[in-house]
Order: structure tokens, then sequence, then C-alpha cells
């Protein structure tokens, strides 16, 4: 029977604590979330019927400081996933030595078939119903699937009235005219690109001119695919739901988004020969980015990857069965955790600047950007290197110590 990811999250967290001999107490405290909150959304439709949606936040451990995680709005959401991703939560942010514990949300419902008025009825009955958990010292929401500056928006106006005052530090990822940072749309894909020139530094190989695979071309994979071109990888393949696409000259990466924009998928793009979207897999080249959902990256799919380097730009991309295939083949795997921690970091950094009401200028947000992204990589790459073992349990390493140091700092009440 296969793990669902509340019980991989665990058992990743019992490998670490193994091997970094924690302290069996606090092993207790993180093998189960803090809070767990389900709701029921009762929403009136458009056409006068009502819809009663569930919603679930969960704090997993607030230790280190205040709940940060996503909302998402998605048809098959459930309260293992959200658990699961909250405690990912808690890890990503230590490991970046962010100020935050990790939390994550959801509703249970299919985005594309509200219209924008049931969107938004939606979001401000979710946050009336969870609002006893949000705020900006206690957990601050971002985006996610399905979910966006405007919703962001909404969930902050519907808590500022709640509260009675204006609260801009309680979500980040908001629009810019609400004090959003231009950097939090592109930040996961920045900090993808630095873990992966960093990975690519330890293992002496250069970057221009190596092949990249991307699977998912949405918010960050399109902008990775940019990004990962400019410094001078040819993109040779990319998928999504609707197909893949191969050029081994490299694909035209800014009429490939032209055509998404148009189309809506990276089907149909002249530039390249269409293949089907399990061939991917297949296709030689040195890094791999998997930036759609969670679960892609099965045992049998780990036996045919050719890449160098894996960097998981999705939550929970690879099983724990294909992680060891990955470890036995030598493949570097850079986890999610790590990896896509850039979205939390600029979320950190816009809470900031809300809380000091004083934004900052973008180049110092890109470079301390780049700096948490290294550092963190750094510590990482050096435990690897120590204990023997892959980037993945080497990154739980890591966040489970800072997380136990907390927990002893502060001890037990009462």
């Amino acid at each position: 029977m296969s793990r669902s990811s509340w019980e991989a999250v665990v058992e990743r967290l019992a490998e670490a604590a193994n091997l970094c001999k924690l302290d069996p107490d606090v092993h207790r405290v993180l093998a189960q979330p803090a809070r767990v909150l389900e709701v029921a959304v009762p929403v009136r439709l458009d056409d006068g019927s009502v819809e009663v949606f569930t919603g679930w936040r969960v704090h997993h451990n607030t230790v280190r400081g205040p709940g940060k995680g996503g909302i998402r709005f998605h048809p098959e959401v459930d309260a293992d996933e959200v658990k699961a991703l909250a405690a990912m939560m808690t890890f990503k942010t230590a490991i970046l030595d962010l100020p935050f514990g990790g939390a994550k949300g959801g509703v249970r419902c299919d985005p594309s078939i509200l219209s924008t008025n049931e969107l938004e009825r939606v979001t401000r009955r979710y946050t009336v119903e969870v609002a006893a958990m949000l705020g900006p010292d206690t957990d601050i929401p971002a985006p996610d699937i399905n979910t966006d500056g405007r919703v962001m928006a909404w969930l902050m106006d519907t808590l500022s009235i709640v509260h009675g005052s204006h609260m801009p530090a309680s979500v980040t990822g908001k629009p810019l005219s609400l004090g959003g940072t231009r950097a939090h749309s592109g930040a996961t894909s920045a900090g993808c690109v630095a873990v992966a020139r960093a990975a690519f530094r330890e293992l002496g190989l250069l970057m221009a001119g190596r092949r990249v695979v991307i699977q998912g071309f949405g918010k960050v994979g399109a902008p990775l695919a940019f990004l990962l071109s400019s410094a001078g990888m040819r993109v040779v393949a990319v998928s999504d739901l609707g197909g893949a696409i191969i050029n081994e000259g490299g694909l035209d990466v800014s009429g490939l988004s032209d055509h998404v924009g148009e189309t809506g998928s990276v089907a149909g793009f002249g530039g390249g020969e269409v293949i089907p979207a399990d061939e991917l897999w297949d296709v030689d080249c040195e890094l791999l980015v998997p930036a759609a959902l969670g679960g892609v990256i099965t045992e049998s799919v780990a036996e045919r990857i050719t890449a160098r380097v894996i960097v998981e730009a999705a939550n929970g991309p690879t099983t724990i069965e294909a992680q060891t295939v990955l470890d036995d083949r030598g493949i570097v795997v850079v986890p999610d955790i790590l990896a896509n921690a850039g979205g939390v970091t600029a979320s950190y950094f816009e809470w900031a600047q809300a809380r000091q009401a004083y934004p900052w200028d973008d180049n110092v947000v890109a470079e301390r950007l780049r700096q948490r992204m290294e550092n963190a990589f750094t510590a990482v790459w050096a435990r690897s290197q120590a204990l023997g073992v892959g980037m993945r349990l080497a990154a739980h390493v890591v966040a489970v110590e800072r997380v136990a140091a907390a927990h002893h700092a502060r001890g037990l009440f009462p």
C-alpha cells in the first residue's frame, strides 16, 4: 500500500531524527501537528443555491515563530495533504533560518468552475472561519495552488475587517498596491536557479550549454525556463497538462511563453516536436526540474532519468521509493524544502517590510534572496558530505536540529 503524504513526512522525520540523534521528546512533538482546524465554508453561489465546501488551516510547529504557509484551492485537497505541507513548511523555514514555523491551508473546491464573485465569497468565508488562527504574529498565509495576489487581497481585507484594523503584514504575496513586492512572484524560480548554480559548482559542471528538462510550465516553471535560458542553459523539453514538446537544439522560451499565453498549453508549439508526456523523463539532460504537482517521480521513473542534478521546484515530486533509486544512481537531488524556498523567503521579506512600513529596493531584495538560498544550500551540502547521505536527508537533519534547538531553548510549558 502506498504511503499517504503525511506518512511520508513522518517517515522522513524519523530517518532524520535517528541520524542526528534527536531528543525523543522533541521527536514526539514534531511527529504530529500542533493544531488542525477543519471548517465548513458555506457559500451562496450565483444561481442562489448554497454550496458547503470544506477548508483547513494547520499549524505544524510554531516554536521558531509564527506559522507561515500558503493556501490552496483544489478539488482534491484534504487534511492529510495540508498536514504534510505544513510540516514541510516547518522544515523549509528552518533550513532558510527564517523566524517562522510551519503552517498550511486549503479549501476543497474547483476554482475553474467558480465565477470571480463565487471565488471571492469562498475566500472571505474561509478567512472568517479560520481567522482565530491568523495574524502577523501568529500565522501569515500566502498564495499556493489556484490562489494569487487577488485572493490574498480579499483575505487581508476580510481579516482587517474582522479585527477592526489595517493588517498588511497578515498575508504575503499581495498586490503591489497593497504593499506587495515585485520579487515575490518570481522568487521561487529565482531560488531554484540559485541552488542549481550551487549544485553545478559543487559538481564541477558549467551551466552554459548544458541541457535542462522542465516538467510544468506554470507560474514557477515558465519564469524558471527564462532564467535558466538566460544563464546559458538549453531548455530542450517542457511539459504541462496539455502535453510535452522537445527540441534538442533548445526551445525558444520566449516564443513558447507567447504560445502558452495564447493557447493555454505548450501543446502545438511550432518550435518543437510533440512527444508523449511520459517520455519527458527519458530525455537526455544534465538538469531536471519537476515544477508541477507531487508524486510524479516514482520508482520506475527514477530508473529512467538521465540528469546529473534534480532541482525540485514542486512540493513532494519524488516518492520515498524513488529517492532510494536516485541515491543509488548517484543523482544529486536538491529537495523541495530547500529548492523551492525562494517563495517563502520573499514572503519573509514582504512581511518584514510591512512590519517596518518601509519598502526595500528591488536590488536589495534580489541580493538578500540569493544570499539566503546560497547559505542554505551550503549548510545542507556540508551536512550531506559530513554524514555521507543525500541532500534530502541532510536537509531534514539541518531543519530538525534547528527546530530542536528552539524547543530546548524555550522549554515546555507548564
